[in-house]
Parts: structure tokens; sequence; C-alpha cells
């Protein structure tokens, strides 16, 4: 069984991976509002890995022997001022979510519980890809706000989509 203290958080993590669903889903709802095709792609399918990662986690604690909490959650950011701003909430939101996957790790090696500490490994390698997901897209949007075909260009040649990884934990209902 997994430490009450790490069940306790994860079970948060599971509310701030379905806020930060819900969040690019209001992004790429503002991309293709713009007519901007693939940057709406790009943040549909960042809305669909948040959205595995908190099934992943579901998945988890069932597996753990507890029960998942699924919290509501408050409404996300639907308004932006330029093309620049959404990817600055992204990229802000990463950086939260790096602070907190590195904070259950660490619940759970105090813990000593090695089981959680290597489910969250995963995590860990994924955010550090976000994080240069992320930074790169800024550079690029922050770089070209006033030509929203070269974003769309550098997008489409750039962004090779989700690709299956054979060491992702378990989604549940998958």
């Amino acid at each position: 069984m997994a430490a009450p203290a790490f069940v306790e958080r994860l079970n948060e993590q599971i509310g701030h991976e379905f806020s930060a669903h819900q969040q690019y889903i209001a992004i790429a709802t503002y991309y293709d509002a713009l007519t901007m095709p693939q940057m709406a792609a790009l943040f549909y399918q960042q809305a669909r890995e948040e959205r595995d990662h908190a099934m992943m986690m579901v998945q988890y604690l069932l597996d753990a022997d507890h029960t998942p909490r699924i919290p509501g959650l408050p409404a996300p950011r639907l308004d932006f001022e330029d093309v620049v701003e959404p990817v600055v909430a992204a990229l802000a939101q990463e950086k939260q979510v790096t602070e907190q996957i590195n904070d259950l790790t660490r619940i759970a090696r105090e813990n000593h519980d090695y089981a959680s500490d290597q489910f969250m490994q995963w995590f860990i390698k994924e955010q550090v890809e976000e994080l240069a997901k992320m930074s790169d897209l800024l550079a690029v949007v922050t770089r070209s706000k006033h030509d929203y075909e070269r974003i769309e260009d550098w997008v489409a040649r750039e962004d090779k989509g989700e690709q299956s990884d054979p060491t992702a934990p378990p989604i549940a209902g998958a």
C-alpha cells in the first residue's frame, strides 16, 4: 500500500491534472477560433495528455488498493490578450506541475514508499519534455506573434505529436 501522505497528495494531483486538461482545452479553442489549426491541435493533444496523466494516477491508486477522489474543478481561463499569452500560461502551468511532481516524489521517498517513488519517475521524465516543448513554443510565438502563418508552419514542422511510450503507466479505462 502507498504511504497515506502520498495518497492524499496524489489525489490532489489528480485534480491538478484535470484542471490542466481543461485549461488546455480552453487554449485550444482560443487558437481554433483564430483559425490556427496547428496550434489548436497541439493544445488539444496536450489536453489529452493531461487527462491521461490523471487517469494514470487513478489507476495507480486503484492498483494500490486506495480509492481515488475526483474533485470538482474551477473554470479555466478563457480570455487571452494575444497569441503569446496562452503559451505563457501553459509554460507557467507546466512549471507548477513540475514542482508538484517533484514534491510527490519527495513525499514518497521520505515515507520509504518505493513503489510510489518508482511510479513518479515516468512523470519526472515527462515534465522535462513538457517544459522544453512549452519553452520552445513560447520563443517561437513571441518572435512571430504578428505572423500567425509562421507560427503555424513551425508547429506543423516541429510538433511530432504524441509518441507511444511503452514505459508509461497504465491509464484507467484504456
